[in-house]
């Protein structure tokens, strides 16, 4: 198991509406039409990566990000693949979709912002919320 930690904050512009993708910045600021961002000020951009955890994306396996805010948790399930170009400053991005550019984590997400646990995006309106994001990769492909 290969695991990869970033903390971020809320921002009260969070609205995590966007129906297929999800983002974490290290931008220190939000707009309202940024509706696909649910932290900012992460610790980590796609660049801070490990590059054995960014090798391993582009055999395809699957990765877990685990979002936790409090005592709350929510999980999405994406894949990896070997189109990621993975080299970024300060987004990353997950898809619903198969499209792939240097901002793009993961592709074929099971959710996007707006599928997000209600309740922890309520949490992450108020830029004092810190997150914590888990990327997993999973054993197997």
């Amino acid at each position: 198991m290969l695991r990869e930690v970033i903390r971020c904050r809320g921002h009260e512009n969070v609205k995590a509406t966007h129906r297929s993708t999800l983002e974490f910045t290290k931008e220190d600021y939000l707009t309202p039409r940024g509706d696909c961002i649910l932290c900012i000020e992460a610790d980590k951009g796609i660049n801070d990566l490990r590059e054995e955890f960014k090798a391993a994306l582009r055999t395809g396996r699957r990765l877990r990000i685990r979002i936790k805010v409090g005592g709350l948790v929510d999980e999405v399930l994406a894949e990896g693949s070997p189109r990621l170009i993975l080299d970024h400053g300060y987004s990353m991005v997950i898809r619903k979709s198969d499209y792939v550019d240097a901002r793009t984590l993961a592709i074929r997400a099971n959710k996007a912002a707006r599928d997000i646990d209600r309740r922890i995006v309520e949490l992450l309106k108020n830029p004092e919320t810190i997150a914590e994001i888990e990327l997993v990769i999973d054993e197997k492909a």
